[in-house]
């Protein structure tokens, strides 16, 4: 699975034929920039200033997400054809493969991810370790923006379990597992920097997306993973809703998913996550350990 999810930057490198090849164009993978991070308004200026050869900028706030509501959250889904149009501009096509990174150890990177398989672009892979992988390799960058050739990918939603809020609860209420991938003093509610509310959804169990990654910001090994995420009471294998993820608005959660999928599980997301939850006042709140 872990080939399905990830790919390291020499492999990406040689895909690009970057240093070789007698075709440098034919058959490249199209590579997402999503530098984006909770506070970070400075993402596209950051990829203007280097960014991997041939890479589109994706700006995740008004590409990757709907209009922000206290009813659906910060990052609500965007339609289907708000997406199909992002997604052609960035150069997508019907059995095109897609590459996404960001700066963050793909915890911006995975909301792409997550999205394009969700709309039905199933050869999409996180840069493991992101852009620090890619020039830790000695690896050069290229300054300013890249304007894609349009491409024709037609999307169709669901190819990824998503959950709405009552479905959430029933997870956490014991039909299975919730995941919070918040940090985890925003789950015990001692903090809270932007939501309503301080705390998480009663019988979720805090997993911070922070400890899928090793300390130089790539994913773990896919044994650590499956010792990790079974420490939290996954059991590889499980069917599709029997273990979910939410976090703040639904961006780091992918994350998650993108983790679990590496250790073999599918997981269903939420994507209005806390930012939804904590803005109904109907909903309960649960603090501490």
């Amino acid at each position: 699975m872990r080939e399905r999810v990830l790919v390291d930057a020499e492999s990406l490198a040689a895909d690009l034929q970057i240093g070789g090849g007698t075709d440098p164009v034919a058959g490249r993978p199209v590579v997402l920039d999503v530098r984006w991070a909770l506070g970070m308004a400075d993402g596209h200026d950051q990829y203007r200033a280097g960014h991997i050869p041939g890479a589109v900028y994706v700006d995740l706030e008004t590409e990757l997400a709907a209009h922000a509501s206290p009813a659906a959250g910060r990052h609500p889904l965007p339609s289907a054809s708000g997406f199909q149009q992002a997604a052609r501009s960035w150069g997508v096509s019907g059995g095109s493969r897609v590459v996404v990174y960001d700066s963050v150890g793909g915890t911006s990177a995975a909301r792409a991810w997550w999205l394009l398989r969700y709309f039905g672009v199933a050869g999409v892979r996180i840069l493991d370790g992101g852009l620090a992988a890619w020039t830790a390799e000695g690896l050069a960058l290229e300054p300013g923006d890249v304007t894609a050739e349009p491409g024709d990918v037609v999307v169709r939603p669901g190819g990824m379990p998503v959950l709405d809020a009552d479905e959430a609860a029933a997870l956490a209420d014991g039909e299975g597992l919730l995941l919070d991938a918040r940090a985890a003093e925003r789950y015990r509610g001692e903090v809270e920097p932007v939501d309503p509310q301080a705390g998480h959804i009663p019988g979720a169990v805090s997993a911070p997306t922070t400890e899928n990654l090793r300390a130089d910001g790539r994913f773990l090994s896919t044994a650590e993973l499956k010792r990790r995420f079974g420490d939290l009471g996954v059991s590889t294998g499980s069917a599709n809703g029997g273990v979910g993820v939410y976090c703040g608005s639904g961006v780091t959660a992918s994350h998650q998913v993108a983790a679990l999928a590496v250790a073999g599980v599918d997981a269903a997301l939420y994507p209005g996550s806390w930012s939804q939850w904590s803005n109904d006042p109907a909903r309960e709140v649960a603090t501490g350990a």
